[in-house]
C-alpha cells in the first residue's frame, strides 16, 4: 500500500484538494482519496508539486517514430504528406527500435493510454507487450477513388485482422480523412463497424486546401492528386466544409474522435454535436505548429462546451511525444484556457473518448489511472509554465 501526498491533488472529477492524499494498493488501484491532516505523516510519501492522473494521448502515429526530424517544419500538410511518403521506408530493425524508444518516452512522460493510428503492422509486436493501453485505429483510404474502394478496404482489413489485442486494449476500422476516403469506402467501413460500440477516429480540417476541396472542388489537394495520376474528374464538391462530407457518411452510433480541427469553426462544432452527442475533438498543438504554423481557435471549443482531448501526433510531426509539452503549448499560446480545463482534456476527456474511463482519467476510488507528479510549477498560478516537469509515480 502507498499513501502519496502533494501540495495539491487534482482529481479531475472533483475540486482540487490542498495537501491531498491518494491511497493505493500494490496494483495501483486507488483505495481512497483524503486530506493530509487525517493521516500519520510518517506513513506518507510527500512531494512538492501537484498530483494528477496519468495522461491519455488520444492521437499518435507510433509507426512513424523512425522518421524523427526527417520532414521539414512549416511546409503545410500537403508537402508534409509528400515528405512522409518519400521517406517512410526503412530497415525493419530501425523501425522497431524507434517504436520501442518512442513508447518508453511516453511511459516516462506519464502517458497511460494511447489512441494510435496503424496503416501497417509495424507496431503490433510492441503493442502486444501490454506496456500501455492502446486503442489502435487501423486507417483506410482510397483517395476518393470509388472504383478502388473494395481493393483498398480488403488491404487494410487484413492489417486490422492481424492486430492482436493485449489485455485492456481495443481496435477499430476508421477512415483516414475526408479528402482521402470515397463514399463507397466510407460505406464499407461503416458496415464492418456496425453493431459494435467503438471509437471512430478521423483527421479533420487540418489545412485550408481540405475545406477548399469540398467547398469549390479546387486547391492544393486537386493538384496533389494530379501529380500522382489520381483522377478527380468525377469528384463533385458539396459546397460545405470538409467535416460535413465526413459526417454525411459516418455512423453516429459510435464515439467519434475528430483529430486536429485546426480550421474547425463554431458552426462546424455545433453541427457535429447535433449529429452525435459523443463527439470528441483531439488537438495536437505542437504538430499543428510543426506542420502548418497554426493552432485551432480553442475559444470556439470552449464556447460550444466541446469535449476536447489532447494528442501528440508522431515524431515525424513533433519534437517529442509529451502530453505535458502539448498542455504547455496551449497555455503558452492561448493562455485564456483555464488550467483545470487543459488538465481535463489531457486525462478524463481522453479516457472517455477511448472508452477507458472506467479505470483511467481521474483520481477516484476504484480506478487505476496512474499518478503523475507535476513539479517545478512555481505555484498553482503557473502550473503549466515552461519550467514544469512531470514524473510518473504510479
Amino acid at each position: 500500500m502507498r499513501k502519496i501526498s502533494a501540495d495539491i491533488v487534482y482529481t479531475i472529477s472533483g475540486s482540487p484538494i490542498t495537501e491531498g492524499v491518494v491511497v493505493l494498493d500494490s496494483n495501483g488501484k486507488i483505495l481512497s482519496v483524503g486530506n493530509r491532516r487525517d493521516f500519520d505523516s510518517t506513513e506518507l510519501e510527500i512531494y512538492q508539486g501537484v498530483l494528477v492522473p496519468g495522461f491519455v494521448n488520444t492521437h499518435c502515429h507510433l509507426e512513424l517514430s523512425h522518421m524523427k526530424s526527417k520532414v521539414n517544419t512549416g511546409t503545410g500538410l500537403i508537402d508534409f504528406i509528400k515528405g512522409v511518403v518519400s521517406q517512410r521506408a526503412a530497415e525493419a530493425e530501425l523501425i522497431q527500435e524507434a517504436i520501442e524508444n518512442a513508447e518508453a518516452e511516453m511511459l516516462a512522460g506519464g502517458i497511460v493510454a494511447v489512441g494510435d493510428i496503424s496503416n501497417v503492422p509495424d507496431t503490433f509486436v510492441q503493442k502486444s507487450k501490454g506496456n500501455l493501453r492502446y486503442y489502435s485505429f487501423v486507417e483506410f483510404f482510397d483517395f476518393l477513388q470509388n472504383k478502388n474502394a473494395q481493393v483498398e478496404f480488403d488491404k487494410y482489413k487484413a492489417v486490422f485482422d492481424a492486430l492482436p489485442l493485449a489485455k485492456g486494449s481495443f481496435k477499430s476500422c476508421v477512415p483516414h480523412a475526408p479528402y482521402s476516403v470515397s463514399e463507397k469506402l466510407f460505406a464499407l467501413i461503416k458496415e464492418v463497424n456496425s453493431g459494435n460500440t467503438s471509437t471512430i477516429s478521423i483527421h479533420n480540417q487540418e489545412t485550408p486546401p481540405e475545406n477548399e476541396l469540398f467547398l469549390k472542388g479546387s486547391g492544393g489537394f486537386v493538384d496533389f492528386y494530379g501529380q500522382f495520376g489520381i483522377d478527380m474528374s468525377t469528384f463533385k464538391p458539396n459546397g460545405k466544409s470538409a467535416i460535413h462530407y465526413a459526417i454525411e457518411h459516418m455512423d453516429n452510433n459510435h464515439r467519434t474522435l475528430f483529430v486536429h480541427n485546426t480550421l474547425t469553426t463554431v458552426d462546424d462544432i455545433s453541427f457535429a454535436q447535433n449529429w452525435n452527442s459523443e463527439v470528441y475533438w483531439a488537438t495536437c498543438p505542437n504538430a499543428n505548429l510543426y506542420i502548418e504554423n497554426n493552432l485551432p481557435n480553442y475559444k470556439s471549443f470552449l464556447d460550444t462546451n466541446a469535449k476536447v482531448t489532447i494528442g501528440t501526433d508522431s515524431l515525424t510531426s513533433n519534437w517529442q511525444l509529451s502530453i505535458l509539452s502539448e498542455m504547455q503549448a496551449i497555455a503558452r499560446f492561448q493562455s485564456y484556457v483555464p488550467t483545470e480545463t487543459i488538465l481535463r482534456w489531457a486525462t478524463l476527456n481522453g479516457a472517455e473518448a477511448l472508452g477507458f474511463d472506467a479505470e483511467l482519467g481521474s483520481i477516484e476510488a476504484g480506478k487505476t489511472p496512474g499518478i503523475n507528479l507535476l513539479y517545478n510549477t512555481n505555484g498553482s498560478n503557473n502550473l503549466l509554465g515552461e519550467d514544469t516537469r512531470v514524473i510518473r509515480l504510479v
